[in-house]
């Protein structure tokens, strides 16, 4: 009986053995993701979701929840509520009434009375009708156009039974128009950055409050068919027909929560955010194609026995900052153990065809309090931050080392931008969960109806999937040996950063700018060393594994800033 057991403790032992023998090493991941995640399951995706005009509750964003979840199933992830605890990858669809409803666009043109062309249709511009619009009657709308230049005046004009024509955002006059007996209001406000005059076509999506009780509508324009318009109107008075077709209705929120189970803590977790809605491909299709061959790249190592999570990774796809304010907010035990966040959104990019670069969008850091060097802000932009505002943490530094060396690999461009804000990195950040955005800009498509699946690059899925998932990986199965790396790596970090704003100070100071303000921005990049240092304390259970190896970093880091403050007084 004895030499049954031992028998059989030797082959579950042997076996066990051959399970860790299989599992990746941190050092083959980069092999490993580089070779399993081709971009082929991110592009099929885009191209899926891109096809529809994407609003929460609607056709578009529904059917994209439900191609996710047929994926889900595919790839090894089982239905919550059919999973059993041996299931370490689960998905679910949260549902959820819509307060207000749903809409969608079917249809619509804009006629010149007496043109045989029309100024606009939407089978070739399908964000001409602002988001919120109702239809009109089926043979449309017939009325005089009425150009309103000076909008403190359209108050004072009698605009009644006519449409409103200005060059500002729809939502600016809509109100004003309607109060005033307007039938409509069509309006063009494409910033520079889209280059409109080059890309005449173009329209970047607009919208209108939700009114139904004049059930009105508005109309954005392209460059070409806003210089028309102006051009006919110079030679007298103008009529358009304008015939609309859309939905509105009632409906349910949809959210899509994929798990990959940790072994070791289960509670603790990485989150990667990919939002549905939006009418493009790169914006942000591509965010969610990446995030579900993740999904399936994850799922296939994990079967292989290549991956076994620590802690749990977590993809989330659902309504742009209100989905994951709502995972951040709704539970706040679960929002303790969220050790990461990242934001995938606009990673698809041909930047040959839509310009800018990739970057990262690093969490508030003095950068967006001083932004000088190599520091820029994108065309976007952002609000200057307070010392307050910043939040110290070495996955800035951490992400861009791991998106540099694939940028490296594959002949890839890697930048980084101060944080601005606007994405899915920004809820967790308000609930000081440590996020970074993954995106590009600047985009000369952002928002508009040229933003279609050939902007997209395979090859931009690709990096950005990778470079995540190696991150990701790492990150997931932290330990006191990760934490060690990732110190040394923000001494490094430091140090350059340091010597950079020593420079950026002489140059300042020679251009008249104060000593005081110069020694202030030195020591603001030392306090974020010095506590993102500390913050690696998350990789581990016992921070007395590497307490000493932050403390020597820390002194490392106030030693040179004391030097270069003392150089900068001289």
């Amino acid at each position: 009986m004895f030499k049954k057991y031992f028998i059989l403790a030797f082959c579950v032992s042997l076996f066990v053995a051959c399970q860790q023998n299989n599992e990746l090493k941190t050092a083959e991941y980069s092999d490993v993701i580089n070779k399993e995640f081709t971009g082929n399951l991110a592009f099929e995706t885009t191209s899926f979701v891109e096809k529809y005009w994407r609003v929460v509750g609607n056709t578009g964003f529904n059917k994209s929840v439900h191609f996710i979840a047929e994926q889900l199933e595919k790839d090894g992830y089982v239905l919550e509520e059919k999973a059993t605890e041996k299931d370490k990858l689960t998905y679910r669809i949260e549902k959820r009434p819509l307060k207000r409803p749903t809409w969608e666009s079917v249809d619509a043109t804009v006629t010149i009375n007496g043109e045989k062309a029309p100024l606009l249709a939407h089978a070739t511009n399908r964000n001409m009708i602002a988001l919120n619009s109702y239809s009109t009657p089926k043979n449309g709308v017939t009325a005089e156009v009425i150009y309103i230049k000076d909008l403190k005046k359209l108050k004072t004009t009698n605009v009644k039974g006519k449409i409103v024509f200005a060059e500002t955002s729809p939502g600016r006059i809509f109100k004003i128009a309607l109060d005033g007996g307007a039938v409509g209001v069509i309006t063009y406000s494409n910033p520079a950055y889209l280059q409109p005059e080059k890309n005449t076509t173009s329209i970047q999506f607009r919208s209108v409050p939700l009114d139904s009780v004049h059930k009105s509508w508005g109309i954005a324009l392209s460059f070409a068919a806003k210089e028309r318009l102006k051009s006919a109107l110079s030679k007298g008075k103008v009529s358009l027909n304008v015939q609309i077709e859309t939905k509105i209705y009632k409906s349910e929120e949809l959210t899509i929560v994929a798990d990959v189970k940790g072994s070791e803590q289960p509670k603790k977790r990485l989150v990667f955010s990919a939002h549905i809605q939006e009418p493009g491909a790169n914006d942000n299709a591509t965010g969610v194609g990446v995030a579900l061959e993740m999904a399936a790249v994850t799922a296939k190592l994990v079967k292989e026995g290549k991956i076994n999570p620590k802690r749990t990774l977590t993809f989330l796809w659902g309504d742009e900052i209100v989905s994951t304010g709502r995972y951040v907010k709704e539970d706040s035990i679960r929002a303790k153990d969220i050790v990461w966040g990242i934001s995938l959104d606009m990673v698809g990019e041909d930047t040959e065809k839509t310009g800018g670069t990739f970057l990262i969008e690093k969490m508030p850091d003095p950068s967006a309090i001083w932004t000088r060097g190599n520091d820029k802000h994108t065309e976007w932009g952002g609000r200057k931050l307070k010392a307050k505002d910043l939040k110290p943490h070495y996955l800035n530094d951490f992400v861009i080392e791991k998106f540099k060396a694939q940028g490296k690999r594959a002949n890839w461009v890697v930048n980084t931008n101060p944080y601005e804000g606007g994405s899915d990195h920004v809820p967790f950040l308000r609930g000081n969960i440590p996020s970074v955005l993954f995106w590009h800009f600047t985009d000369q498509f952002y928002h508009t109806d040229n933003d279609r699946i050939d902007k997209v690059s395979k090859s931009t899925l690709k990096n950005v999937g990778t470079a995540a998932l190696i991150s990701a990986f790492e990150l997931i199965n932290a330990d006191a040996n990760t934490a060690k790396k990732v110190l040394k790596n923000i001494e490094n970090a430091a140090i350059t950063r340091l010597n950079e704003e020593l420079k950026q100070g002489k140059l300042a100071m020679e251009k008249g700018e104060d000593v005081k303000t110069q020694v202030e921005i030195v020591t603001a990049w030392e306090d974020w060393y010095v506590k993102a240092a500390a913050t690696t304390s998350d990789m581990v259970s016992d921070v007395s594994l590497i307490q000493s190896d932050i403390e020597k970093v820390q002194a490392v880091i106030k030693e040179k800033a004391a030097n270069i403050n003392l150089s900068l007084s001289k």
